[in-house]
């Protein structure tokens, strides 16, 4: 297709003598001066120049090695200024920080959210300085944070942990479908469901699946967005002579406790308003 570059079929002339370098690749080789060969020509420029840059600091460094060895005073020894850089620890930080800060910004730019709206827990400094988390709470004390008082927060306990949810107060606090676990710990009636009469941390009695949903519902609100544990609270000792709570469906206490010398006990099913009340927690 050479005739659209050249319409006329005049015969290309050859590059002219003072156009023509050195081929960084092949020192017999000459080679045109043209937009295409920039890009190396002016690599092998930028090498000749690191190379007499060297060459220059390799004459200072003799020349302070002979005037140390005369005993005359010197400065401080110079660096290569050709060294290539190691990246180093300080290097990685900044480019983490350099990256993280490119997020965020691209975060607000696409969502108008530096977190590209994330709200979980995790996004939230009181994850990482809880207020009081290691506090320990009496039984009456915890009573306190039930929500009656508005200036304070509102706390409930579960197996001996105690969580802030004053997030949900509407849920928890006074007038609340849940305010009776304000203020207590009532880890029986997650296992058992009676929300009512279960306000007890007393777990005797309670079969596998049970304890295993008091166990749920502790990591439920360890891991919840916007609950925070807040301490724990200190019971007293249950009499072990006392009598358990009994359940308040006596229907499913009986299929999760069946008589002696009854086969093993049948799984019971819960009803869907059961369910939906549970899950709204």
């Amino acid at each position: 297709m050479s005739w659209i570059w050249n319409p006329n079929g005049d015969t290309p002339k050859p590059p002219v003598e003072d156009n023509l370098v050195q081929d960084p690749s092949d020192p017999n080789r000459m080679v045109s001066r043209k937009a295409a060969n920039q890009p190396f020509l002016a690599h092998r420029q930028y090498r000749e120049r690191l190379e007499q840059e060297h060459q220059a600091w390799l004459q200072r460094k003799r020349e302070r090695e002979e005037k140390l060895a005369k005993g005359e005073k010197v400065g401080p020894e110079e660096e290569d200024p050709t060294a290539e850089q190691e990246v180093g620890l300080l290097g990685l930080l900044k480019f983490i920080v350099y990256l993280l800060l490119a997020v965020l910004i691209a975060g607000k730019f696409f969502t108008g959210s530096f977190l590209w709206e994330y709200e979980g827990k995790w996004a939230r400094l009181k994850t990482y300085w809880p207020e009081s988390s290691g506090r320990l709470f009496s039984e009456t004390y915890l009573a306190t944070f039930d929500g009656t008082d508005s200036t304070k927060p509102l706390y409930l306990a579960i197996d001996g942990d105690v969580f802030d949810v004053s997030s949900n107060r509407r849920t928890y606090g006074p007038g609340g479908p849940y305010h009776h676990m304000a203020g207590v710990d009532a880890a029986r009636s997650f296992a058992t469901g009676c929300f009512a009469t279960h306000r007890t941390h007393d777990l005797r009695g309670l079969t596998e699946d049970e304890l295993r949903g008091v166990e749920h519902w502790k990591t439920f609100f360890t891991d919840h967005k916007t609950y925070f544990k807040a301490g724990k609270v200190q019971h007293h000792p249950i009499d072990p002579s006392s009598p358990i709570p009994k359940h308040c469906d006596p229907k499913r206490e009986q299929k999760s406790h069946p008589p002696a010398g009854d086969t093993d006990p049948v799984p019971h099913s819960k009803s869907s308003s059961e369910r939906s009340t549970r899950e709204e927690l």
